[in-house]
């Protein structure tokens, strides 16, 4: 689907000699919180351009990223957003948030500091019914127990019909955590990223049968 057009507005604002880089605070905060970023890497360009390919970005008003970390997703999908929708991330890291406040200049651009898990009344508050993609990197297998399956579930709550849970992993395993919610599950691999990624679309349309494509 054809990205809408932005204007330069929407780039990312330049640096103070004060704010680390992206890499930096990347670094920092997977040594600070290992098990709630889940890489030292992050997300290649290709992995970015795969997972949001599938985006209908001409019906979207709301998209919202779960754990948006220093903003590599959160360039990629407001260079590729109406400019009358809103990316809303949701991050429980206050340090990212903070850094996100600071380096992303963009009126369609929300940063909260709060929990996946409470995304329906995130959403309420910012006054939306429903989103109509999310995106998370979240390493769900290592999240404090019952955390991933309330955020699979909120997330299905929250997604409008037709929309869909963009998930991008380095385990199988996450599927555990959103499976039961949605009735249809498309899988691919990127493997130009460190690690190579399992990368999931899990469509808010309740049909029965899973499409699993091609690496």
């Amino acid at each position: 689907m054809t990205p809408v057009t932005t204007t330069p507005s929407s780039r990312a604002a330049r640096r103070s000699d004060a704010t680390p880089s992206p890499w930096g605070m990347f670094l920092r905060g997977f040594i600070k919180h290992p098990v709630m970023v889940g890489s030292i890497m992050p997300s290649s360009k290709k992995l970015m351009d795969r997972m949001l390919d599938r985006v209908d970005w001409s019906a979207t008003k709301l998209f919202v990223e779960y754990g948006p970390g220093t903003g590599n997703f959160c360039q990629a999908v407001l260079d590729r957003l109406a400019p009358d929708a809103t990316l809303l991330a949701i991050d429980t890291n206050i340090d990212f948030v903070r850094y996100l406040r600071q380096t992303i200049r963009d009126p369609r651009f929300i940063v909260v500091h709060g929990s996946a898990a409470d995304v329906r009344q995130i959403i309420a508050d910012h006054g939306h019914a429903h989103a109509d993609y999310v995106l998370s990197g979240l390493p769900f297998s290592t999240l404090p127990p019952g955390v991933g399956d309330a955020i699979g579930l909120a997330t299905r709550d929250v997604v409008r019909p037709g929309g869909a849970f963009l998930v991008y992993q380095f385990s199988t395993k996450c599927r555990d955590f959103f499976d039961a919610h949605f009735g249809r599950i498309d899988h691919e691999m990127e493997w130009w990223n460190v690690p190579p990624a399992q990368l999931y679309w899990a469509w808010a349309d309740d049909a029965p049968c899973e499409v699993e494509l091609a690496a």
